[in-house]
């Protein structure tokens, strides 16, 4: 099984039905698609996915597909999204049974916040209570955790391997990086600047754009990791044009979207979350077919 976290890293889309019911078929297929186009893990139940509306045996469910398609070729992260620590050791312990490199857990996202200290102890009991690695997902905007308090998060707590910096401040995610944390991983979500979050040495990402063009993002990866950043620089600039098309308040409805134009079907969005408008479908598609010229072949990815 593989556990090394680095890379492109999707969070995998959830296909609901009409009804908002999963279609397993189509997870199935997706995690296929996926790997076909070179990523180096999956993770289920992020934002991306919806996971903030799948219940403990819904996530469990997912997970356990992803692991059965992967067969162990790449890492599985799982998503937990929920309000209070309590939750959250629930969602760890129905996971523990299953081969999960780590998992992706947010601060509490309600409109009240715990100050440091009791933020420190709900990653710290978290912890305690499950055996998997945990990945701090910074994201929540009225509760984001500044760099020093995550640094003293991962000196503190051995089981914190890493952090996945979303917003779109790089200089925070810089901070990160230069505080060089032994051991630690740093992930970017910061979809609008992946190429300079690899440049800066992000261990790798975990967001949107490789969940809606995943082939695109690992040559982008490759193309840093092989200095040719000339080259990197244009998928860059592709790459943010398509950004720019999908980021908005139903981000899901339209990587949605996005995989559907490449073959890949996915269902809608769960309810009350909207799918893609007619407006944003042909701004999406202008940008698809430029951005899709950068995909690395499943040879080269596959290789690297």
């Amino acid at each position: 099984m593989s556990t090394s976290l680095s890379g492109i890293i999707p969070p995998l889309v959830t296909p609901f039905t009409a009804d908002g019911e999963i279609d397993e078929a189509a997870f199935r297929a997706q995690v296929r698609f996926m790997l076909q186009k070179g990523v180096h893990g999956a993770c289920v139940g992020g934002s991306t996915g919806e996971g903030h509306t799948l219940s403990t045996e819904e996530l469990t469910r997912l997970v356990a597909i992803s692991c059965e398609e992967v067969d162990g070729a790449v890492p599985v992260v799982a998503g937990i999204i929920v309000n209070s620590t309590r939750d959250a050791i629930a969602k760890a312990r129905a996971l523990e049974h299953l081969p999960v490199a780590a998992l992706q857990v947010t601060p509490v996202h309600y409109v009240f916040k715990p100050d440091e200290d009791a933020t420190l102890a709900h990653f710290r009991t978290l912890a305690s209570e499950t055996r998997m690695p945990i990945v701090i997902y910074n994201v929540v905007p009225w509760n984001y955790l500044s760099p020093s308090l995550l640094v003293r998060i991962m000196k503190e707590i051995d089981s914190v391997i890493g952090v996945k910096q979303s917003a779109g401040d790089l200089k925070l995610m810089a901070d990160l990086l230069n505080e060089q944390v032994p051991g630690k991983l740093v992930f970017t979500a910061v979809d609008a600047l992946l190429y300079p979050s690899f440049a800066l040495g992000a261990h790798g990402t975990i967001a949107a754009n490789p969940a809606a063009v995943p082939g695109v993002t690992v040559a982008l990866w490759n193309a840093v990791q092989a200095g040719d950043h000339p080259r990197a620089l244009e998928i860059h600039r592709s790459l943010l044009a398509f950004w720019n098309t999908i980021n908005g308040d139903n981000l899901p409805g339209c990587v949605k979207h996005s995989l559907s134009r490449q073959g890949c079907e996915v269902g809608v969005p769960r309810q009350p979350m909207p799918a893609a408008t007619e407006a944003q479908k042909a701004r999406i598609d202008a940008a698809l077919r430029e951005v899709l010229r950068y995909e690395a072949s499943p040879t080269t990815a596959a290789a690297e």
